[in-house]
Parts: structure tokens; sequence; C-alpha cells
């Protein structure tokens, strides 16, 4: 097993937005990434009384995403992650060596 460093936020924090739920409920969504850890893999957690479970977290770069990445996160594309994530973070640049941790996960039922 990998050891992974303190979690930095509860999993019921990992998915938050309204839209992005919606895209994990329907199997469009089935990454989350986030500065910190939220999960660990083998770890559960609920949007909407269906449960996920956690299959793995990787610590990337944001250069490492790829359009099907950006897709897995519940977007059109890379780009339109990109404006969201720039958007969302007021005064933030995209830099491509920024590491996030990449949370994996699918229904568990």
């Amino acid at each position: 097993m990998q050891d992974f460093p303190e979690k930095t936020c509860t999993i019921d924090r990992l998915v938050r937005n309204k839209k992005l739920r919606k895209a994990a409920l329907e199997g469009r969504k089935t990454q989350q990434r986030r500065d910190g850890i939220y999960a660990y893999p083998n770890e559960t957690f609920d949007i909407d009384g269906v449960n996920f479970v956690v299959t793995s977290v990787d610590r990337k770069t944001l250069a490492d995403m790829t359009e099907e990445d950006a897709k897995a996160e519940g977007f059109e594309g890379l780009e339109s992650y990109k404006d969201l994530i720039l958007k969302m973070h007021s005064g933030m640049e995209w830099n491509e060596s920024h590491k996030v941790w990449v949370h994996q996960f699918k229904r568990a039922d």
C-alpha cells in the first residue's frame, strides 16, 4: 500500500459542485483533482444516496492532465476545465508544474 500524507479535508467535500455531483451520478465524472488529500483508496462517500468508492489516489501535475482526464472530471474538455478552475480561483494562473492529488472513483454498487 502506498503511503499518503494526512488528509487536508474530509471525503464528504470531495465532490461539492451541483453540476459535477450530477455528472458523477450519471457516470460521466470519475475523477476529482484537489490540492490536498480528501480520501484514501477504498474509502466510500455518498452523493444523493448513491455510494461511491475511491479506487485510487495519485499525485500528478496539471501538465499531466489530458482531454480524457478533463472528461473524466465531468467537463467537455481540457479548455472548459481550465476556464472554470481559473474563474473559481480569482487571480490563479494555470501553472503546468502545479501538483494535485487525483482521486479516482466509481459507483460502489
